[in-house]
């Protein structure tokens, strides 16, 4: 799973990192992203990439707590996910991604980084949804998938992390083929740092 992350990028970077044009006003950086919080997302729309602000959760109709993150090994099975596989996917960035260890009775906070890399963007899906006012606003999800050997030390999930290259694919709207997007559900096999806070 993935209950928090970090994003300390400024608004012109993510443009540049991510070659999208901005539509998130009063975005700024943050050191802790939680459930609910409105965060920004990449997605394709008319062959360009935009920065828009979605809330992160999809409203779960079974159970108060929102759907935070969808399981890359059914994502293409369930139906709350199957067809935003197809239609609706997204990037979202981040700078790190926060887990706790459980020993016990005792929990340890964990940061992880990417090494030699200082932003990446993992997987996501969204969808348009009404707020408690009727108005139309975007939600997304985390998708995650079976932990890499080195995040298996303190957690068995982490995020669908994409390379640079795949990012591109990932957004393209002309890809509809769940196998072939299925393809993308891989544990991150580049290095990464964790360090207790």
């Amino acid at each position: 799973m993935c209950g928090r992350f970090q994003l300390l990028y400024e608004i012109d970077q993510l443009e540049m990192r991510f070659d999208a044009r901005n539509n998130y006003i009063g975005y700024g950086p943050r050191i802790e992203i939680f459930p609910t919080d409105t965060i920004p997302i990449i997605i394709r729309k008319d062959n360009r990439n935009f920065i828009e602000p979605a809330k992160w959760g999809l409203d779960n109709h079974f159970d108060k707590r929102p759907l935070i993150n969808a399981r890359g090994e059914t994502v293409d099975e369930k139906r709350t996910f199957k067809n935003l596989l197809i239609e609706s996917r997204c990037l979202i960035p981040a700078t790190c991604f926060y887990e706790w260890k459980t020993e016990g009775k005792k929990k340890t906070k964990f940061q992880i980084k990417l090494q030699d890399i200082d932003i990446f963007g993992m997987a996501g899906l969204y969808k348009v949804e009404a707020d408690a006012a009727g108005y139309p606003i975007l939600r997304c999800t985390i998708i995650t998938i079976s932990a890499n050997e080195a995040m298996s030390e303190i957690h068995d999930r982490m995020p669908v992390i994409l390379s640079k290259e795949n990012e591109n694919v990932w957004l393209d709207n002309s890809i509809r083929d769940p196998l072939l997007l299925k393809e993308f559900m891989k544990t991150y096999a580049g290095g990464i740092e964790l360090v207790a806070i």
